[in-house]
């Protein structure tokens, strides 16, 4: 019965997406037209707070909503094929359906269900960029079409359509990640690239899929870019946005910041360039001093920081009037209840099959190789994570490494995990000791801005049953709400 529901809310859907972009070109029409038809569906939003949708559509019907505004303009740009087919992937079957059955699988199984995983396709690259670790692994290991194909199969079945794609350079993988996306079409895919292999050829064949794009990796100016990822990188990275823009690909930016790129990265001549090449959204990574190739004087000082926190959060407003959302993976925290790893809402799996609670760290007790996806999530190593999240009531500070690494010192000691640094073996005390004075610096000032700053409260926080009954964790949410 189920499937059978399935399958009219997909015709429902599809009818929608293909009614907005045939026939209506006013974003005001479009808006009203997608609640019209959103609300004749019964049970469309079963599952979601009344309130929520109610909030939604009053944004998606204000001319002036900043976000109705970037909507259109990506909308616009895009290719109308392969928008609706992207719309169907990522918005239908990941948000809309996948949500729902992950929050179900979640209660049935006792342990985190994500809603994407990140896995390597191989740790090749063809380049070398300062500070990053997958420089240390060489061209040793990859996943075969197979084992990428069983993990995609196997996470649908818990109600995961979301996947992401790193490396090492994933697109030296280039016909198996077509394959993959062809295969599992109910699914949206997303690559982390250095941009120097896509080509005319390759956007064509994306364009035909619709359910793959791109979070091309760039940092700032063309000086501070290649002084970190070599001479004539951000040349191609300028390219292939044109490229990709001119096929009517929706795409991204992916930015490591670093004490040196921080203000590069975030000025307005910066993203008003990336926004006019087409790069309407991307995410900010804080730079991590992971592997043995790791700069920690790369690590970003802690003014910088606050600062980093208040610029994005402006360029989110309505306020400023650049049409690009940018998300910061490490300051974002009270926007996704702290540390999202260990499967939480994502966790990752390397090039030889190891699965990882977080990209960023190194260690695992499960392969892929030996388990299922289920079978991982119910491991001591990702236990343990779901049995500790949040690992920080400040949100600021939500990362068992870089802001608490005697945390993760305790994680790996108990489950006895192994490191997974295929080249250059890295012990938990040397990666965390490397974040012990970082972690220092950083708790006074994040403690004083969590404190004089208001805060979000998800309705929705997916933390383990021993966490939400916690009596520090109700006292720290009656703060929360008095302070509100």
């Amino acid at each position: 019965m189920s499937t059978i529901w399935h399958g009219i809310e997909r015709i429902a859907a599809r009818s929608i997406i293909s009614h907005l972009y045939n026939d209506l070109a006013d974003p005001s029409e479009r808006a009203n037209a997608l609640i019209k038809m959103a609300d004749r569906v019964p049970k469309f939003y079963k599952g979601f707070p009344a309130e929520k949708v109610e909030s939604i559509k009053a944004g998606i019907c204000d001319p002036e909503n900043r976000y109705a505004k970037l909507l259109n303009t990506i909308l616009d740009e895009a290719d109308p094929g392969y928008a609706k087919k992207l719309i169907m992937a990522i918005g239908f079957e990941a948000a809309f359906c996948g949500t729902k059955t992950i929050r179900k699988n979640r209660e049935k199984y006792g342990c985190n269900i994500p809603w994407l995983i990140l896995f390597d396709p191989t740790m090749a690259c063809n380049m070398h960029c300062i500070g990053c670790w997958s420089g240390t692994y060489g061209h040793k290991a990859s996943l075969t079409y197979e084992e990428m194909d069983r993990i995609v199969t196997q996470g649908k079945d818990l109600g995961i359509h979301f996947y992401m794609l790193t490396g090492g350079e994933p697109l030296m993988r280039k016909d198996d990640l077509l394959t993959l996306c062809r295969k599992h079409s109910d699914c949206m895919f997303a690559a982390f690239t250095n941009s120097t292999l896509i080509t005319d050829d390759f956007c064509q064949k994306v364009v035909e899929l619709g359910n793959l794009t791109f979070l091309l990796s760039i940092e700032g100016t063309p000086e501070t870019n290649d002084a970190r990822r070599g001479d004539g990188h951000y040349e191609a990275v300028m390219r292939a946005m044109d490229l990709l823009k001119a096929h009517g690909i929706i795409f991204g930016t992916s930015v490591c910041y670093t004490r040196d790129n921080i203000e590069a990265v975030t000025s307005d001549e910066f993203l008003n360039l990336i926004a006019s090449k087409g790069a309407h959204f991307g995410f900010y990574f804080h730079y991590m001093p992971v592997g043995s190739n790791a700069v920690p004087e790369l690590l970003p000082t802690k003014e910088q920081r606050l600062a980093m926190i208040d610029r994005i959060r402006y360029i989110r407003s309505s306020e400023c009037d650049i049409p690009f959302y940018p998300m910061d993976f490490q300051n974002d925290g009270e926007f996704v209840g702290g540390c999202i790893a260990g499967g939480r809402n994502y966790f990752h799996i390397n090039s030889n099959g190891d699965a990882e609670p977080c990209v960023f760290i190194h260690f695992s007790d499960s392969n892929i190789r030996e388990k299922s996806v289920l079978e991982i999530l119910q491991s001591p190593l990702f236990k343990e994570y779901h049995k500790g999240q949040p690992f920080n009531r400040n949100h600021l500070r939500p990362c068992p490494m870089l802001e608490n690494p005697d945390l993760l010192r305790e994680v790996i000691e108990r489950t006895g995990a192994h490191q997974t640094n295929m080249e250059s073996p890295e012990t938990v005390e040397h990666l965390c000791a490397k974040c012990d004075a970082y972690a220092e610096a950083w708790a006074p000032a994040a403690e004083e801005y969590w404190q004089t700053h208001e805060h979000k409260k998800r309705g929705y926080e997916n933390y383990s049953q021993e966490k939400r009954e916690h009596p520090d964790l109700a006292a720290f949410e009656e703060a929360q709400n008095s302070e509100q």
